[in-house]
């Protein structure tokens, strides 16, 4: 990593794909300019076809600090915002951040020096999910549980160790150009296909628990679901485009809505014995909810086993129902891996 003079920390380049974001936007973009980083740091923000007063806000954050700047995205998808605003930005170092995400205190400065001890080409950290009423409280219980969603560790936390993919991430350049950036037919789990192919090209991803991201959840049940049934929808994908790269922990709830749904059909046809399967889903999930929503309002650990059901049912669902035609396209736009000077020797 080439600093800009002696001493000084190499310059940043902060890249933040938003659709939609007029409730998070400011209070994202704030926590980065906040950053008490001694290097130059820029921000680009790549601009999709919003609905509401995302560009507006954007256009005031441009006019209040020079250090900001904007990009269009006509497409609206992650992966061509996150391109778009790479190609714009001209740092070595390049920090990913959603528009309804927050980085913390030191965050920038953290991810420089693990680079440099580590010699990743990628680290991330913790995906801190923090709610700001009775049902985002709910959510964000669940989704920082291990019921909710495992042993992730970018979820529950963990030891800092290598890792197959981190949340958004710190890159050096290098990686991203060696690459050719983001596949851009990966909708979702974009971050994972890349951080696959730095992985098969000898580079490192580091997750560290040092590094910390609040995010803020979906705001509504059915927002939930479909963001839920995308995520299963994709990883069915990423599993048929890496053969080896699914677990026990995926299966778990495509598993469970195929249980549910025998266990209702049984119950409803043959015998009222069926429905144990559905009553001890309910009844784990309500168990589950108790150490989950500790600490919070009673309304809030009330709609925790509904946020932990829309999880695992939409996810399950998304995966059980995600087209094999999806899949074929994403294959066909494979891009290998593509080895550095050094690593072709």
């Amino acid at each position: 990593m080439n600093a800009k003079s002696e001493g000084q920390p190499p310059a940043v380049s902060v890249i933040m794909p938003v659709l939609n974001e007029e409730r998070h936007l400011r209070e994202a973009v704030h926590a980065i300019l906040r950053q008490e980083y001694a290097g130059e740091m820029e921000v680009v923000v790549a601009l999709g076809p919003s609905t509401d007063r995302t560009d507006e806000i954007a256009a005031e954050l441009v006019r209040e600090d020079p250090r900001v700047h904007t990009v269009p995205n006509p497409t609206g998808r992650t992966p061509a915002a996150l391109n778009a605003a790479i190609k714009a930005s001209r740092h070595p170092i390049v920090v990913r951040v959603d528009g309804h995400a927050a980085l913390s205190p030191g965050y920038i400065t953290t991810a420089v020096r693990l680079l440099e001890e580590t010699g990743a080409m990628n680290v991330g950290g913790i995906m801190h999910a923090e709610g700001q009423n009775d049902w985002e409280h709910a959510v964000a219980a669940a989704m920082t549980s291990k019921i909710g969603v495992g042993n992730a560790a970018f979820h529950t936390g963990g030891d800092a160790q290598q890792a197959e993919t981190v949340y958004l991430g710190v890159f050096r350049r290098e990686a991203l150009e060696q690459q050719g950036g983001y596949n851009e037919e990966f909708i979702r789990a974009q971050d994972w296909e890349l951080n696959f192919r730095i992985r098969e090209a000898g580079g490192m991803i580091w997750f560290s628990p040092e590094l910390k991201v609040s995010y803020r959840p979906r705001p509504s049940v059915r927002a939930l679901a479909k963001q839920y049934k995308d995520y299963g929808r994709w990883r069915h994908v990423v599993a048929r485009y890496h053969e080896g790269s699914i677990n026990l922990r995926y299966l778990a709830p495509p598993t469970a809505v195929c249980a549910i749904a025998a266990g209702v059909v049984v119950g409803a046809a043959l015998t009222p014995w069926g429905f144990v399967i559905p009553g001890g889903y309910v009844a784990a999930i309500a168990a589950g909810s108790v150490p989950a929503g500790k600490g919070l309002p009673l309304k809030a650990r009330l709609r925790i086993p509904v946020a932990l059901a829309t999880m695992h049912m939409s996810w399950g669902w998304g995966f059980l129902t995600s087209p094999r035609s999806l899949a074929e396209r994403v294959i066909a736009s494979r891009r290998p891996a593509v080895l550095g000077e050094t690593q072709r020797v």
